[in-house]
Protein backbone atom coordinates (compact mmCIF):
# COMPACT_ATOMS: atom_id res chain seq x y z
CA UNK A 1 0.00 0.00 0.00
CA UNK A 2 1.50 3.34 -0.90
CA UNK A 3 2.38 5.81 2.00
CA UNK A 4 3.42 9.29 2.01
CA UNK A 5 6.14 8.36 0.13
CA UNK A 6 4.16 7.86 -3.15
CA UNK A 7 2.20 10.85 -3.01
CA UNK A 8 5.85 13.54 -3.61
CA UNK A 9 29.91 31.62 0.48
CA UNK A 10 29.82 35.44 1.97
CA UNK A 11 32.23 36.13 4.70
CA UNK A 12 30.14 37.64 7.26
CA UNK A 13 27.82 34.41 7.24
CA UNK A 14 31.49 32.59 7.84
CA UNK A 15 31.92 35.04 10.39
CA UNK A 16 28.26 34.80 12.30
CA UNK A 17 29.17 30.96 11.75
CA UNK A 18 32.24 30.97 13.93
CA UNK A 19 30.10 32.97 16.76
CA UNK A 20 28.38 30.04 17.32
CA UNK A 21 29.38 28.23 20.92
CA UNK A 22 30.66 24.91 21.01
CA UNK A 23 28.17 22.61 23.09
CA UNK A 24 29.25 21.91 26.76
CA UNK A 25 30.57 19.01 27.70
CA UNK A 26 30.26 19.31 31.09
CA UNK A 27 27.20 17.49 31.82
CA UNK A 28 25.62 14.39 30.57
CA UNK A 29 27.00 13.06 27.33
CA UNK A 30 25.45 10.45 25.29
CA UNK A 31 22.58 8.69 25.14
CA UNK A 32 22.33 4.76 26.05
CA UNK A 33 20.02 2.15 25.83
CA UNK A 34 19.25 -0.04 29.33
CA UNK A 35 16.92 -2.66 28.45
CA UNK A 36 14.31 -1.70 26.80
CA UNK A 37 14.58 2.11 28.01
CA UNK A 38 16.48 5.10 26.53
CA UNK A 39 18.62 7.04 28.90
CA UNK A 40 21.23 9.59 29.79
CA UNK A 41 23.42 10.60 32.32
CA UNK A 42 21.70 7.13 34.09
CA UNK A 43 18.39 8.58 33.69
CA UNK A 44 15.35 7.61 31.65
CA UNK A 45 15.29 9.99 28.69
CA UNK A 46 12.08 10.64 26.73
CA UNK A 47 12.44 11.66 23.81
CA UNK A 48 9.76 14.77 22.48
CA UNK A 49 10.74 15.36 18.98
CA UNK A 50 9.96 16.45 15.63
CA UNK A 51 10.83 15.85 12.46
CA UNK A 52 12.60 18.80 10.38
CA UNK A 53 13.90 17.56 7.36
CA UNK A 54 15.55 20.73 6.35
CA UNK A 55 17.73 22.13 9.09
CA UNK A 56 20.97 21.81 7.99
CA UNK A 57 19.68 23.72 4.31
CA UNK A 58 18.58 26.67 7.33
CA UNK A 59 21.68 26.00 8.46
CA UNK A 60 23.68 26.91 5.13
CA UNK A 61 24.83 30.28 4.15
CA UNK A 62 22.33 32.25 2.41
CA UNK A 63 20.66 32.23 -0.41
CA UNK A 64 20.39 28.31 0.36
CA UNK A 65 19.88 29.01 3.66
CA UNK A 66 18.83 31.33 6.66
CA UNK A 67 20.39 30.96 10.29
CA UNK A 68 18.79 33.28 12.06
CA UNK A 69 15.46 31.52 10.85
CA UNK A 70 17.51 27.88 11.87
CA UNK A 71 18.07 29.71 15.50
CA UNK A 72 14.33 30.94 16.09
CA UNK A 73 12.36 27.49 15.19
CA UNK A 74 15.04 26.13 17.88
CA UNK A 75 14.32 28.35 20.28
CA UNK A 76 10.05 28.04 19.49
CA UNK A 77 10.72 24.40 19.71
CA UNK A 78 12.29 24.14 22.84
CA UNK A 79 10.12 26.95 24.07
CA UNK A 80 7.24 23.95 23.97
CA UNK A 81 9.44 21.06 25.56
CA UNK A 82 10.94 20.07 21.85
CA UNK A 83 14.25 18.41 22.38
CA UNK A 84 14.77 15.82 19.78
CA UNK A 85 15.03 16.52 15.87
CA UNK A 86 15.04 14.33 13.41
CA UNK A 87 17.22 15.84 10.46
CA UNK A 88 18.11 15.16 6.33
CA UNK A 89 22.04 14.17 6.50
CA UNK A 90 22.19 13.51 2.93
CA UNK A 91 20.42 14.05 -0.04
CA UNK A 92 21.70 13.00 -3.88
CA UNK A 93 21.68 14.87 -7.17
CA UNK A 94 19.24 13.32 -8.69
CA UNK A 95 16.78 12.93 -12.34
CA UNK A 96 14.06 12.02 -10.13
CA UNK A 97 11.24 14.41 -10.89
CA UNK A 98 10.60 15.81 -7.33
CA UNK A 99 13.72 15.10 -5.69
CA UNK A 100 15.55 18.63 -3.65
CA UNK A 101 18.30 21.01 -4.95
CA UNK A 102 21.12 21.44 -3.88
CA UNK A 103 21.90 18.03 -2.49
CA UNK A 104 24.68 17.02 -0.36
CA UNK A 105 26.47 15.08 -3.11
CA UNK A 106 26.57 13.86 -6.57
CA UNK A 107 28.14 11.15 -8.39
CA UNK A 108 31.42 12.22 -7.68
CA UNK A 109 33.15 11.56 -4.32
CA UNK A 110 33.32 15.40 -3.48
CA UNK A 111 30.70 16.21 -1.39
CA UNK A 112 28.97 19.15 -0.96
CA UNK A 113 30.75 21.30 1.67
CA UNK A 114 28.26 24.04 1.96
CA UNK A 115 25.57 21.78 3.02
CA UNK A 116 28.07 19.83 5.10
CA UNK A 117 28.92 23.23 7.05
CA UNK A 118 25.37 23.78 7.16
CA UNK A 119 24.80 20.25 9.32
CA UNK A 120 27.44 21.21 11.49
CA UNK A 121 25.42 24.77 12.14
CA UNK A 122 22.82 23.14 12.92
CA UNK A 123 24.22 20.78 15.30
CA UNK A 124 25.83 23.06 16.65
CA UNK A 125 22.69 25.18 17.90
CA UNK A 126 21.26 22.38 18.43
CA UNK A 127 23.83 21.48 21.20
CA UNK A 128 23.50 25.10 22.45
CA UNK A 129 20.38 23.80 23.42
CA UNK A 130 21.03 21.28 25.03
CA UNK A 131 18.81 19.24 22.08
CA UNK A 132 19.56 16.22 20.05
CA UNK A 133 19.63 14.91 16.70
CA UNK A 134 18.73 12.19 14.64
CA UNK A 135 20.44 11.86 11.13
CA UNK A 136 19.54 9.72 8.42
CA UNK A 137 21.84 8.96 5.97
CA UNK A 138 19.64 8.18 3.02
CA UNK A 139 16.08 7.81 1.92
CA UNK A 140 14.16 4.64 0.13
CA UNK A 141 12.22 7.67 -1.36
CA UNK A 142 12.67 9.91 -4.22
CA UNK A 143 12.64 13.19 -2.39
CA UNK A 144 15.89 13.51 -1.29
CA UNK A 145 17.69 11.34 -4.76
CA UNK A 146 18.09 8.10 -1.97
CA UNK A 147 18.33 4.78 -2.82
CA UNK A 148 16.72 5.28 -6.69
CA UNK A 149 19.12 7.69 -7.55
CA UNK A 150 22.44 5.39 -5.93
CA UNK A 151 21.13 2.89 -8.74
CA UNK A 152 20.78 5.48 -11.62
CA UNK A 153 24.45 6.65 -10.68
CA UNK A 154 25.46 2.94 -11.49
CA UNK A 155 23.42 0.49 -13.62
CA UNK A 156 23.94 2.97 -16.61
CA UNK A 157 21.08 5.20 -16.20
CA UNK A 158 18.07 3.23 -15.52
CA UNK A 159 15.46 4.66 -12.96
CA UNK A 160 11.24 5.04 -12.54
CA UNK A 161 9.89 8.49 -11.37
CA UNK A 162 7.47 8.09 -8.70
CA UNK A 163 3.82 8.30 -9.65
CA UNK A 164 4.92 7.47 -13.47
CA UNK A 165 1.72 6.40 -15.11
CA UNK A 166 3.85 4.12 -16.90
CA UNK A 167 5.16 2.33 -13.69
CA UNK A 168 2.46 2.19 -11.37
CA UNK A 169 2.91 1.08 -7.85
CA UNK A 170 4.39 -1.30 -6.56
CA UNK A 171 7.05 -0.54 -9.38
CA UNK A 172 9.03 2.38 -7.62
CA UNK A 173 9.39 0.37 -4.28
CA UNK A 174 10.65 -2.68 -6.31
CA UNK A 175 12.84 -1.07 -8.19
CA UNK A 176 14.50 0.86 -5.08
CA UNK A 177 14.39 -2.01 -3.03
CA UNK A 178 17.39 -3.23 -5.30
CA UNK A 179 20.22 -0.96 -4.12
CA UNK A 180 20.59 -3.27 -1.36
CA UNK A 181 21.89 -6.02 -3.86
CA UNK A 182 23.79 -3.45 -5.71
CA UNK A 183 27.49 -3.37 -4.66
CA UNK A 184 28.35 -0.51 -6.33
CA UNK A 185 25.95 1.40 -5.51
CA UNK A 186 26.15 0.11 -1.62
CA UNK A 187 29.97 1.31 -2.00
CA UNK A 188 29.06 4.75 -2.79
CA UNK A 189 26.32 5.00 0.14
CA UNK A 190 29.74 3.69 2.34
CA UNK A 191 32.18 6.06 1.10
CA UNK A 192 29.32 9.00 2.30
CA UNK A 193 28.71 7.20 5.46
CA UNK A 194 32.28 7.39 6.27
CA UNK A 195 32.49 10.83 5.83
CA UNK A 196 29.93 12.40 7.37
CA UNK A 197 30.23 10.14 10.59
CA UNK A 198 34.05 10.97 10.46
CA UNK A 199 33.74 14.51 9.83
CA UNK A 200 34.45 17.18 12.36
CA UNK A 201 32.22 20.28 12.76
CA UNK A 202 33.80 23.59 11.38
CA UNK A 203 31.90 25.23 14.11
CA UNK A 204 32.48 24.05 17.06
CA UNK A 205 35.82 22.02 16.37
CA UNK A 206 34.26 18.48 17.78
CA UNK A 207 34.77 15.33 16.02
CA UNK A 208 30.90 13.99 15.30
CA UNK A 209 31.89 11.08 17.10
CA UNK A 210 32.59 13.25 20.19
CA UNK A 211 29.40 15.59 20.06
CA UNK A 212 26.88 14.83 22.82
CA UNK A 213 24.30 16.83 20.46
CA UNK A 214 23.85 13.52 18.22
CA UNK A 215 21.70 11.20 19.56
CA UNK A 216 21.85 8.50 16.72
CA UNK A 217 22.44 7.83 13.22
CA UNK A 218 20.25 6.59 11.14
CA UNK A 219 20.60 4.28 8.24
CA UNK A 220 17.85 5.82 5.90
CA UNK A 221 14.31 7.47 6.08
CA UNK A 222 11.87 4.25 5.66
CA UNK A 223 14.10 1.43 3.99
CA UNK A 224 12.02 -0.98 3.14
CA UNK A 225 12.81 -4.70 1.73
CA UNK A 226 10.49 -4.52 -1.61
CA UNK A 227 7.09 -3.05 -2.47
CA UNK A 228 5.25 -5.67 -3.31
CA UNK A 229 5.66 -9.24 -0.71
CA UNK A 230 7.28 -11.17 -3.00
CA UNK A 231 9.88 -8.45 -4.02
CA UNK A 232 10.17 -8.13 -0.29
CA UNK A 233 10.84 -11.43 0.62
CA UNK A 234 13.45 -11.78 -2.61
CA UNK A 235 15.47 -8.86 -1.25
CA UNK A 236 14.68 -10.14 2.29
CA UNK A 237 18.50 -11.19 2.44
CA UNK A 238 20.15 -8.63 0.77
CA UNK A 239 18.37 -6.35 2.79
CA UNK A 240 19.07 -7.78 6.14
CA UNK A 241 22.65 -7.72 5.53
CA UNK A 242 22.86 -4.52 4.19
CA UNK A 243 21.25 -3.19 7.63
CA UNK A 244 23.87 -4.98 9.63
CA UNK A 245 26.65 -4.16 7.78
CA UNK A 246 25.98 -0.75 7.46
CA UNK A 247 24.61 -0.84 11.53
CA UNK A 248 28.51 -2.17 12.00
CA UNK A 249 30.46 0.82 10.09
CA UNK A 250 29.11 3.54 11.73
CA UNK A 251 29.97 1.47 14.98
CA UNK A 252 33.32 1.31 13.91
CA UNK A 253 33.88 5.08 13.44
CA UNK A 254 31.80 6.10 16.45
CA UNK A 255 31.11 4.00 19.39
CA UNK A 256 28.93 6.64 21.25
CA UNK A 257 26.29 6.91 19.22
CA UNK A 258 22.97 4.87 18.80
CA UNK A 259 22.04 3.29 15.02
CA UNK A 260 18.77 3.01 14.08
CA UNK A 261 17.15 1.92 10.96
CA UNK A 262 14.38 4.62 10.11
CA UNK A 263 12.32 1.94 9.14
CA UNK A 264 8.58 2.67 9.18
CA UNK A 265 7.44 -1.07 11.38
CA UNK A 266 4.99 -3.41 9.96
CA UNK A 267 3.57 -1.21 7.00
CA UNK A 268 7.32 -0.78 5.73
CA UNK A 269 8.16 -4.08 5.76
CA UNK A 270 5.79 -5.85 3.76
CA UNK A 271 3.19 -5.72 6.60
CA UNK A 272 5.11 -8.85 8.45
CA UNK A 273 5.49 -8.11 11.98
CA UNK A 274 8.91 -11.39 11.49
CA UNK A 275 10.39 -8.95 9.07
CA UNK A 276 9.87 -5.98 11.14
CA UNK A 277 11.74 -8.54 14.22
CA UNK A 278 14.35 -9.48 11.71
CA UNK A 279 15.42 -5.54 10.39
CA UNK A 280 15.84 -4.66 13.91
CA UNK A 281 17.76 -7.85 15.46
CA UNK A 282 20.81 -6.54 14.66
CA UNK A 283 23.38 -6.03 17.40
CA UNK A 284 24.39 -2.47 15.91
CA UNK A 285 20.91 -1.50 15.62
CA UNK A 286 19.96 -0.29 19.35
CA UNK A 287 16.11 0.65 19.19
CA UNK A 288 13.20 0.09 16.96
CA UNK A 289 11.56 2.85 14.85
CA UNK A 290 8.39 3.00 14.12
CA UNK A 291 6.15 5.64 11.71
CA UNK A 292 2.05 6.23 11.52
CA UNK A 293 0.47 7.79 8.47
CA UNK A 294 -3.25 7.37 8.96
CA UNK A 295 -4.12 9.21 5.65
CA UNK A 296 -1.54 8.07 3.23
CA UNK A 297 -2.64 4.17 4.74
CA UNK A 298 -6.21 4.90 3.44
CA UNK A 299 -7.55 5.07 7.19
CA UNK A 300 -8.57 8.83 7.22
CA UNK A 301 -10.42 10.47 4.54
CA UNK A 302 -9.31 14.37 4.81
CA UNK A 303 -12.97 15.59 3.71
CA UNK A 304 -14.76 13.43 6.24
CA UNK A 305 -12.43 13.33 9.16
CA UNK A 306 -15.35 12.61 11.71
CA UNK A 307 -16.97 9.99 10.25
CA UNK A 308 -13.25 8.32 9.69
CA UNK A 309 -12.05 8.62 13.46
CA UNK A 310 -13.37 5.85 14.55
CA UNK A 311 -11.02 3.63 11.81
CA UNK A 312 -8.23 5.90 12.32
CA UNK A 313 -8.66 5.36 16.20
CA UNK A 314 -8.99 1.44 15.98
CA UNK A 315 -6.45 0.89 13.70
CA UNK A 316 -3.91 3.43 15.15
CA UNK A 317 -4.45 1.77 18.56
CA UNK A 318 -3.76 -1.59 16.85
CA UNK A 319 -1.16 -0.59 15.08
CA UNK A 320 1.13 0.77 17.81
CA UNK A 321 0.25 -2.20 19.90
CA UNK A 322 2.11 -4.23 17.03
CA UNK A 323 5.11 -2.29 17.16
CA UNK A 324 5.17 -2.25 20.73
CA UNK A 325 4.82 -6.19 21.11
CA UNK A 326 7.75 -6.24 18.25
CA UNK A 327 10.21 -3.94 20.14
CA UNK A 328 9.22 -6.19 23.28
CA UNK A 329 10.32 -9.30 21.65
CA UNK A 330 13.62 -7.13 20.75
CA UNK A 331 14.17 -6.10 24.29
CA UNK A 332 14.76 -2.75 22.38
CA UNK A 333 13.51 0.81 23.05
CA UNK A 334 10.58 2.04 20.43
CA UNK A 335 10.60 5.09 19.19
CA UNK A 336 7.21 6.54 16.92
CA UNK A 337 9.63 9.30 14.78
CA UNK A 338 7.19 9.83 12.69
CA UNK A 339 3.23 10.80 12.63
CA UNK A 340 0.96 13.30 10.75
CA UNK A 341 -2.09 14.07 10.36
CA UNK A 342 -4.25 16.37 8.04
CA UNK A 343 -5.69 19.91 9.01
CA UNK A 344 -9.31 20.51 9.22
CA UNK A 345 -11.26 19.71 5.65
CA UNK A 346 -8.00 18.65 4.40
CA UNK A 347 -6.69 22.41 4.07
CA UNK A 348 -2.98 23.19 3.67
CA UNK A 349 -3.25 26.89 5.00
CA UNK A 350 -1.94 27.77 8.40
CA UNK A 351 -5.37 29.42 9.32
CA UNK A 352 -7.34 26.32 8.71
CA UNK A 353 -7.96 24.71 12.46
CA UNK A 354 -6.23 21.91 13.85
CA UNK A 355 -9.41 20.07 15.60
CA UNK A 356 -8.73 16.00 14.28
CA UNK A 357 -4.88 16.98 14.15
CA UNK A 358 -4.69 17.76 17.78
CA UNK A 359 -6.59 15.04 18.50
CA UNK A 360 -4.01 12.38 16.88
CA UNK A 361 -1.47 14.07 17.89
CA UNK A 362 -3.14 13.47 21.79
CA UNK A 363 -4.34 9.41 20.53
CA UNK A 364 -0.25 8.73 19.98
CA UNK A 365 1.04 10.59 23.39
CA UNK A 366 -1.86 9.14 24.71
CA UNK A 367 -0.67 5.77 23.40
CA UNK A 368 2.84 6.10 23.92
CA UNK A 369 3.25 7.78 27.56
CA UNK A 370 0.77 4.68 29.27
CA UNK A 371 3.17 2.26 28.02
CA UNK A 372 6.14 4.24 28.98
CA UNK A 373 4.10 4.17 32.47
CA UNK A 374 3.83 0.55 32.36
CA UNK A 375 7.43 -0.26 31.67
CA UNK A 376 7.16 -1.27 28.30
CA UNK A 377 9.72 -0.26 25.36
CA UNK A 378 8.00 3.23 24.29
CA UNK A 379 11.07 5.86 24.73
CA UNK A 380 9.18 8.74 22.84
CA UNK A 381 8.37 10.46 19.61
CA UNK A 382 8.36 12.34 16.62
CA UNK A 383 5.64 14.29 15.19
CA UNK A 384 5.83 14.93 10.89
CA UNK A 385 6.68 17.93 10.90
CA UNK A 386 8.30 21.54 12.23
CA UNK A 387 6.92 24.23 9.53
CA UNK A 388 7.49 27.09 12.13
CA UNK A 389 7.46 30.37 10.42
CA UNK A 390 7.80 28.80 7.00
CA UNK A 391 5.06 29.28 4.31
CA UNK A 392 4.04 27.91 1.08
CA UNK A 393 5.70 29.90 -1.69
CA UNK A 394 2.86 29.28 -4.54
CA UNK A 395 -0.64 29.51 -4.57
CA UNK A 396 -1.10 25.72 -5.59
CA UNK A 397 1.45 24.69 -2.21
CA UNK A 398 3.86 22.79 -4.61
CA UNK A 399 7.72 23.10 -3.96
CA UNK A 400 9.54 24.32 -6.78
CA UNK A 401 13.24 23.58 -6.47
CA UNK A 402 15.13 26.78 -5.62
CA UNK A 403 12.55 27.78 -2.91
CA UNK A 404 13.98 28.46 0.55
CA UNK A 405 10.51 28.27 2.64
CA UNK A 406 11.57 25.18 4.38
CA UNK A 407 8.35 23.93 5.51
CA UNK A 408 7.58 20.58 7.18
CA UNK A 409 6.43 19.06 4.09
CA UNK A 410 9.04 17.70 1.83
CA UNK A 411 9.46 19.05 -1.29
CA UNK A 412 7.20 16.18 -2.82
CA UNK A 413 3.97 17.40 -0.82
CA UNK A 414 1.54 19.71 -0.69
CA UNK A 415 3.26 22.67 1.45
CA UNK A 416 1.36 22.73 4.54
CA UNK A 417 0.00 19.47 4.72
CA UNK A 418 1.46 17.96 7.49
CA UNK A 419 3.55 21.31 9.14
CA UNK A 420 2.95 22.33 12.51
CA UNK A 421 3.07 26.27 12.16
CA UNK A 422 4.25 28.90 14.66
CA UNK A 423 0.23 29.84 14.39
CA UNK A 424 -0.73 26.53 15.53
CA UNK A 425 -1.15 27.27 19.41
CA UNK A 426 -3.71 24.38 19.89
CA UNK A 427 -1.35 21.68 18.72
CA UNK A 428 1.44 22.97 20.28
CA UNK A 429 0.09 22.89 23.49
CA UNK A 430 -0.94 19.28 22.75
CA UNK A 431 2.68 18.67 22.42
CA UNK A 432 3.90 20.83 25.49
CA UNK A 433 1.61 18.68 27.40
CA UNK A 434 3.04 15.47 26.22
CA UNK A 435 6.29 16.82 27.39
CA UNK A 436 5.24 17.29 30.80
CA UNK A 437 3.61 13.74 31.12
CA UNK A 438 7.18 12.09 29.45
CA UNK A 439 9.89 13.46 31.34
CA UNK A 440 7.32 12.88 35.03
CA UNK A 441 7.91 9.30 33.81
CA UNK A 442 10.44 7.86 36.24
Amino acid sequence: MPTRRELIVGTSALLAASCVTAPSFGGPRFIRTAGMHLTRGGARYPVVGTNMWAAAYLGAEAPVGNRGRLERELDRLSGIGVDNVRILGSSEFSPLKNSVRPTFRDQSASYNESLLRGMDVALAEIGRRNMTAVIYLTNFWEWSGGMMTYLYWTNGGRYINMNDPAHPWPEFADMSSQFYQSAPSVAMYHDYVRAVVGRRNSVTGVLYRDDPAIMAWQLANEPRPGGSPQNGRAHMAAYLAWIDATARLIKSIDPNHLVCTGSEGTQGCIEDDTCVVDAHSSPAIDYMTAHIWPQNWSWADPNNLAGTWPTVETNTRAYFARQAAAATRLGKPLVIEEFGFPRDAGSYEPAATTAYKDRFYALIYELVAENMRAGGPAAGANFWGWGGEGRAQHPDHHFVRGDTSYLGDPPHEPQGWYSVFDADASTQAVIRNFANAARSVG
